[in-house]
């Protein structure tokens, strides 16, 4: 019987082990890595791959246009939306490019994390945009994209920006 629950154990751990993933060095410098042939080098790449974000966020979550009405959310090919998704972007830039500087990646993330909360964003948005770097980043790579790196270090950035 012994054996059993010790069996048992094992295959629990072993369960948990395989589906929770760390934002650890490996996974850091692959985000990393994967971001700066995403992001790109020219303007033209950075505001097509903005597009395919701000248009996927707002398919899935149309209500998400109210947030942004003073860069012209309702034209994604606006000047003022152009230049929103440029600091978007250069944020996002910022912020994984940090990701294996720990002191300075906190002090981003509590200074985004105090531009966003006057604006009261409903949390779950910050999941459809990580749905929204799940569905473009893999596009823009050549079947290099690590999900599970993705979603566990989006998670270190979403729950920083939010104050979680």
């Amino acid at each position: 019987m012994m054996k059993v629950l010790v069996l048992l154990a094992c295959v629990a751990y072993a369960a948990a082990v395989s589906v929770h993933h760390d934002c650890g060095p490996l996974e850091r410098l692959k985000v990393i890595n994967q971001w700066s042939h995403v992001y790109g080098y020219h303007a033209h790449e950075r505001e097509d791959f903005g597009r395919e974000l701000f248009d996927y966020l707002f398919e899935k979550r149309p209500d998400a246009h109210a947030l942004f009405t003073r860069v012209r959310g309702d034209n994604v090919y606006s000047p003022e939306f152009d230049a929103h998704m440029a600091r978007v972007l250069a944020g996002m830039d910022m912020t994984i490019s940090l990701l294996n500087d720990e002191d300075d990646l906190q002090a981003q993330l509590a200074h985004l994390h105090m531009q966003h909360v006057p604006r009261k964003i409903d949390p779950t948005l910050f999941t459809v945009f990580e749905e929204a770097l799940n569905h473009a980043v893999p596009r823009h790579l050549d079947h290099t994209f690590d999900q599970d790196a993705w979603d566990a270090c989006y998670e270190v950035i979403s729950h920083g920006i939010i104050g979680e």
